[in-house]
């Protein structure tokens, strides 16, 4: 593990709007965060909001203009680097104050970190002069938090022209973010997740950024979202054979995470993290292998050395003692932080209503739903205005939702073209059918319901940003939908960006009163009821396939309880109990 004198904690990407100006707020103060490129519509709103609150003349990118969506994201991109650029240097020449940004920079650094000890004692210094060399000192040790993008690497819906013909594959909505990335001035990461996209995997190595230069060094890097170590080595060795290096594995809970939930078959987040510590240093070297090789047979420029590969976990961490329980135990270089930061202003675009339903939440509020298109469960909040919306078009007999995006339009079911199951005319279409199947009462509202949940999400967890900033155009659609993962029920009330910080770092704590078990433990619960709800879904009656994906599930969870037993004994003896009651649980589910 790399130890730096910064931060090691990042904040991840969170829906589409809520994170899609973080960088600006956050790098200038040395944090990495991450932004969304799926809405190229929500990210010309955002560049025409700063454009003028810079005082720049605005020249619209049109949808009529070629290749409109690449052209978006790479000056927007471009726009937030600028921006970031020239506040940080205003910070970093600023005189050390009491308020002053520099010394907030400084402030926010882990206490047990080189700099942050520099920085105390330049404060006690009492000659000026050897005050005076410790600043200039710390000034040029300051850098810049990452402006990262995330690519949900299978929303990639194919793009037509005005005559209804379908664009070339690099012009699919993963595909031209690619390249807008690539294109961009940014020295960053591009964090691909929810799957595997061969044909994006493959137009990587296309661009020069993605591989090393005549130093040995990349520009632009490849961070992998991954929930299990068979997945990430799997993929990993992809890109490696194509001369692409994973500059990091960003391991994710299955199912203690916000937004959409991709439960592994049974296998828990700390025997994962201890694969992953186990097999890192084999899994580096056969990377780098594989990279080199690569690169020498296309005749590109080699390493120079082993690059480093960073290992990071995210989903459900709560308090300052489990992140340095990953930290050190796992040898992890950062941990991820997201649900959160939705209750901090400073840091995250969420409208006044809906964050303060989120600083009022009880734990019941936060629930797995089926309102996703893509099929997938999906973490919600009960009564957002996205919810209220949803309710008011079907009391009107008019449900679902226009579709004036169509990021998720996966369903080839009615139409030539794929559509969206949450708009309109999915929904009515859908209902027809189901009216003329002679189903009973009971099994027609039951099917009903799973298509009336669906949600829009493309608007739902993006207008949130153009909402804070005042920006929304003439009937654009502003009902708000959100994702937080279910560890936010622990964390009541509205805070500071150093607030949150501080109780990452163990200086404050921030929990509310609600009684909170280790995330392992949380985690271990949630899979339990996951296997539960599948089972009772089958109603008692399975086939091969399904026995054999449950007889699995049930014993990784029975290793990963195992795993936690011996875990826990050195330093969490309340665990025993719990976990005992889960092992004893388990058994009583059915023999497959």
């Amino acid at each position: 593990m790399i130890k730096n004198n910064y931060h090691n904690f990042h904040i991840p990407v969170m829906g589409i709007g809520f994170t899609i100006d973080t960088p600006l707020k956050v790098a200038p103060l040395g944090i990495d965060s991450v932004i969304s490129i799926v809405d190229d519509t929500i990210i010309e709103q955002m560049r025409e909001h700063y454009i003028k609150l810079n005082q720049q003349p605005y020249l619209e990118i049109s949808k009529k203009d070629p290749d409109y969506r690449e052209r978006r994201i790479t000056d927007y991109l471009n726009l937030i680097n600028q921006l970031v650029i020239e506040k940080f240097q205003k910070i970093q020449n600023q005189a050390f104050e009491e308020g002053s940004e520099i010394n907030n920079y400084f402030e926010l650094l882990p206490k047990h970190s080189e700099l942050s000890t520099q920085f105390y004692k330049m404060l006690e210094e009492t000659d000026r002069s050897k005050k005076e060399f410790i600043q200039e000192h710390l000034r040029s040790e300051m850098k810049c938090g990452s402006i990262d993008v995330n690519i949900m690497a299978k929303i990639d819906t194919t793009t037509y022209d005005k005559a209804g013909n379908a664009l070339p594959e690099i012009y699919n909505d993963a595909m031209s973010a690619l390249r807008a990335f690539a294109n961009t001035d940014l020295n960053a990461s591009v964090v691909l997740s929810a799957g595997y996209n061969p044909r994006l995997y493959n137009y990587i190595e296309t661009f020069n950024d993605f591989l090393p230069n005549g130093s040995g060094e990349l520009k632009k890097k490849v961070i992998l979202k991954v929930s299990d170590y068979r997945s990430a080595a799997i993929q990993g060795k992809i890109l490696a054979k194509k001369g692409i290096w994973i500059s990091e594995f960003r391991i994710e809970s299955g199912l203690n995470c916000g937004g959409h939930t991709f439960a592994t078959e049974g296998k828990l987040l700390g025997p994962i993290l201890e694969e992953f510590k186990t097999e890192r240093t084999q899994l580096q070297e056969e990377l780098f292998t594989l990279c080199q090789e690569a690169l020498k047979e296309s005749g590109r420029f080699l390493f120079q050395k082993k690059p480093h590969l960073r290992i990071t976990a995210q989903g459900g961490i709560g308090t300052s003692m489990e992140h340095d329980f990953l930290m050190n135990h796992y040898e992890l270089d950062a941990t991820g932080w997201g649900s959160p930061f939705l209750l901090v202003s400073e840091v995250t675009n969420v409208d006044d209503a809906t964050r303060n339903q989120l600083a009022q939440a009880r734990k019941e509020d936060y629930y797995v739903s089926t309102a996703s298109p893509l099929g997938v469960p999906f973490n919600n909040f009960h009564n957002t205005s996205s919810q209220k919306l949803l309710k008011e078009r079907i009391d009107k007999n008019r449900p679902g939702s226009p579709c004036h995006k169509k990021f998720l339009t996966f369903d080839g079911e009615f139409t030539e073209k794929d559509i969206c199951t949450a708009s309109r005319q999915y929904q009515h279409l859908k209902l027809k059918q189901l009216e003329e199947s002679n189903l009973s009462a009971e099994e027609y509202e039951q099917k009903s319901k799973s298509i009336l949940e669906k949600e829009c999400l493309c608007e739902g967890l993006a207008v949130s940003a153009v909402l804070v900033h005042n920006e929304e155009k003439p009937k654009q659609i502003t009902a708000v939908s959100v994702c937080p993962g279910p560890n936010l029920a622990y964390f009541s009330g509205k805070f500071s960006l150093k607030e949150m910080v501080q109780h990452i770092y163990g200086q404050n704590n921030l929990l509310n009163s609600l009684n909170r078990n280790h995330m392992f433990v949380n985690e271990l619960e949630m899979y339990m009821d996951y296997l539960k709800k599948e089972i009772n879904n089958c109603g008692g009656i399975f086939n091969k396939k399904q026995a054999r994906y449950f007889k699995n599930f049930k014993i990784s969870l029975f290793e990963g309880i195992n795993y936690y037993k011996d875990l826990f004994s050195s330093f969490y003896s309340e665990a025993e109990e719990l976990l005992l009651k889960h092992t004893n649980a388990l058994k009583t589910y059915p023999e497959f």
